[in-house]
């Protein structure tokens, strides 16, 4: 505690210290650090003092030196002392190399930091930064390095600082001051000298009374201590002077951290409430060692290149309009993406024997209030007044397929009832929570609802997976599952619980694929499979869900006849798969990188007319091409023909036809595709019934050069069986010798 206490000081004394020669310098006056440095030193005597407390019971355990028994994961049992020995010297009492890699530890099944001292017999997990679990905390400490740099460089009053899907932000309050990105390079030395330092991350546990009295200055931390129950343990963390909130756990101290990147300075507010105070929000990412930084910034650099925003934008699918916020207007060439998206869905609805339906977009409250939506999520509809009484834009469509069902008197012998619906919902999102495609107030889902009875769940789940996986294998996208279980507050029997957990369990089991279990944290109203994508550049992404209701067939009070004319409730089936087109429509462009497969590409072929006396063969070829349904365009400009061919590889047309005299005489066209491999002078027909396959299988690579090594193939294997075989497509003779012979052409 001395050493901590000196370092903190020194630390503190050079957040005051005078700015280096040449540095920006902070009007005549004390600086915002130095303003709060009272604050901040009373903050960490208050610390020292509950950490003393910690202190004198780790002393009395030691004194009673009682055994408790530490279970592996392999089953192996380690003797431990209650309340002394930490997941850290178990680790090390194993191998040295294991407790170095090891960030986090899981007692019984929970996070618990490598030094903290283990209360009584329990299983032992341990955690790398290999682990999902172990990036979380080594960023989420990140972040806690972030906040201290933020407090030092500027005074600020510190929010929340959680981890995000790759590094960690922390949101802060300047009063009228905000920070731009040139200042980033001024907090990453900040966090660099910290990391430095080594600064031990250390716990405590308070009352609430004793939380206000640490955080009495900084309001947000009080807003958030007064929502805890009055008799509530909480855990504060610290390093060098920055003392914060945290559940934890950490990292045992900040040398950990190895390489830092500040990527980001923009607005936000508190509790994501524009009428709220607003605030500075800094991104960063840390790593273990270099190499990993430089492999994540090499990603982030082709993540920008493939931003879907500037790509829909250069290659012309989409526009926003400052006259109508977050609701996109698709232009010709994305209209034609979207649409393919949207006709994909049907072939397969179809296919799964699914009902579509048309619903309304406005709905009187009366619905909302029936759903639930008024009391829980009326924050985020558009409601509007007609003739006195209030009606509301839907943000999904559940409520009005109750209706559906609701309308009459239903069998059993009706279910399975699948309704699907591509109506168009509207959810009132924050101004600046609007980005691109991903996050829009005007969006359209693959929605659809199963109402079924009790025993067809586990068919209908198992059915929809393989719905999801046939769709995910077209766009070549892979993913993983999560069985999300009933949580504290649920609603409903525990017997449909079971029942529904049991099934969807059983489902995953059946299905071939990894899954994990996600313990509490199902809906109110029933248990979920929750679905995560991986694009090319393994970045995640929640599009697809499975969700079981119990509660809208009770809040509509639905139910059906059964085989023994008793009435019965159904239950609800949530499920999505593209889930918003447009946020899907997001995806693959960055998925792709703007490179569409043929299917759903908008730019298919390009007639290239080698002078304006083939223009004519080129209209011919092209509306041939649009008659069979291919999307073809002919570039009747007056450039060169090598210019041409080139500005069509860079607007990615899967195609590029050239035509000139020699072609329309032997009504043929010049191949080649958008990549510059040249396929040559080939039939038109042959073109088009290699297309047409492409469209028809949902090729994800061009197959002309497929179809034609295929051919290759076929035609050695059979010259192989064959002494003399002779080739349909050039009409020649081969013997086994390999010497080719005309063939004799007969009429």
């Amino acid at each position: 505690a001395d050493t901590d206490a000196r370092l903190a000081s020194r630390t503190m004394a050079d957040a005051s210290a005078p700015p280096a020669a040449g540095a920006p310098t902070e009007p005549a006056g004390p600086t915002p650090f130095q303003q709060k440095s009272p604050y901040y030193a009373k903050r960490i005597e208050l610390f020292e003092k509950y950490f003393a407390r910690e202190g004198e019971k780790q002393e009395a355990a030691k004194l009673t030196n009682e055994t408790i028994q530490v279970v592996m994961p392999d089953g192996a049992i380690k003797e431990a002392v209650r309340n002394v020995t930490t997941p850290w010297d178990i680790a090390m009492g194993i191998h040295k190399k294991l407790a170095q890699a090891s960030l986090l530890a899981h007692v019984d099944g929970g996070d618990w930091d490598m030094r903290r001292p283990l209360e009584g017999d329990c299983a032992l997990k341990l955690f790398s930064f290999d682990d999902p679990e172990g990036k979380e905390l080594y960023w989420h400490s990140s972040a806690h390095v972030l906040g201290e740099a933020l407090e030092l460089e500027y005074g600020a009053d510190l929010t929340i600082g959680p981890s995000i899907e790759e590094g960690f932000y922390y949101d802060c309050f300047l009063g009228e001051r905000t920070l731009s990105d040139h200042e980033r390079d001024a907090i990453q030395s900040r966090m660099e000298k910290i990391f430095k330092e080594k600064q031990p991350f250390l716990r405590i546990e308070v009352t609430r009374e004793e939380a206000l009295e640490m955080f009495t200055e900084n309001k947000f931390k009080v807003e958030l201590i007064t929502n805890l129950p009055e008799d509530a343990r909480i855990s504060c963390y610290r390093c060098g002077p920055m003392v914060d909130l945290c559940r934890g756990p950490h990292l045992p101290d900040t040398a950990w951290i190895k390489s830092v990147s500040v990527n980001q300075c923009s607005r936000a507010h508190w509790r994501a409430d524009v009428t709220k105070d607003p605030l500075v929000r800094v991104y960063a990412v840390t790593f273990p060692n270099d190499k990993l930084m430089k492999e994540y910034k090499l990603r982030i650099e082709e993540a920008k290149k493939r931003d879907h925003r500037v790509l829909g934008q250069t290659q012309e699918l989409f526009m926003f309009n400052a006259l109508s916020p977050g609701s996109c207007f698709f232009l010709p060439m994305g209209a034609k993406i979207y649409n393919n998206l949207i006709n994909f869905i049907k072939e397969k609805y179809w296919e799964y024997e699914y009902e579509e339906v048309v619903t309304p977009n406005i709905y009187n409250f009366e619905l909302w209030k029936t759903s639930g939506h008024a009391a829980h999520y009326k924050e985020n509809m558009f409601s509007f007044n007609v003739e006195k009484e209030e009606f509301g834009l839907k943000p999904m469509n559940c409520p009005g397929h109750c209706v559906m069902f609701g309308n009459r008197k239903r069998s059993f012998r009706e279910l399975p009832m699948r309704l699907a619906d591509f109506g168009v919902l509207h959810r009132n999102e924050f101004s600046g929570a609007l980005h691109g495609l991903t996050r829009v107030r005007r969006f359209q889902q693959d929605d659809a609802h199963i109402f079924c009875r009790p025993d067809q769940m586990e068919h209908e789940l198992s059915q929809f997976l393989k719905f999801l996986d046939s769709v995910y294998e077209v766009f070549g996208l892979t993913y993983e599952m999560k069985l999300s279980t009933r949580p504290e507050g649920y609603l409903g029997e525990i017997e449909i619980w079971d029942q529904a957990e049991a099934a969807l369990t059983q489902v995953l089991n059946a299905s071939g694929r990894e899954w994990k279990l996600n313990p509490g944290d199902g809906a109110f109203y029933g248990p979920k499979i929750d679905i995560t994508v991986f694009d090319a550049l393994k970045r995640r992404f929640q599009c697809a869900t499975v969700q079981l209701d119990f509660q809208l067939p009770i809040r509509f009070n639905l139910s059906y006849v059964t085989e023994n004319n008793e009435p019965a409730r159904p239950v609800i089936i949530h499920r999505a798969i593209l889930g918003s087109v447009e946020r899907m429509f997001a995806i693959l462009t960055e998925h792709f990188a703007g490179k569409w497969p043929f299917w759903i590409s908008p730019r298919q072929v390009m007639l290239v007319p080698i002078s304006e006396a083939s223009r004519g063969y080129a209209l011919e070829v092209r509306k041939k091409l649009h008659s069979a349904g291919f999307h073809a365009q002919v570039d009747e400009t007056d450039r060169k023909m090598q210019k041409k061919v080139r500005e069509a590889q860079l607007e990615q047309w899967n195609y590029i036809l050239v035509v000139g005299d020699g072609e329309q005489t032997n009504g043929t066209v010049n191949i080649r595709t958008r990549d510059n491999v040249v396929h040559g002078e080939h039939a038109l027909i042959d073109l088009m019934a290699v297309l047409e396959t492409e469209r028809k299988t949902k090729s994800l690579t061009c197959m002309f050069g497929v179809e034609k090594s295929a051919a290759a193939a076929a035609a050695s294997a059979t010259v192989a069986n064959n002494p003399t075989h002779t080739n349909r497509t050039t009409g020649t003779r081969t013997d086994t010798k390999g010497t080719a012979t005309t063939k004799r052409s007969t009429v």
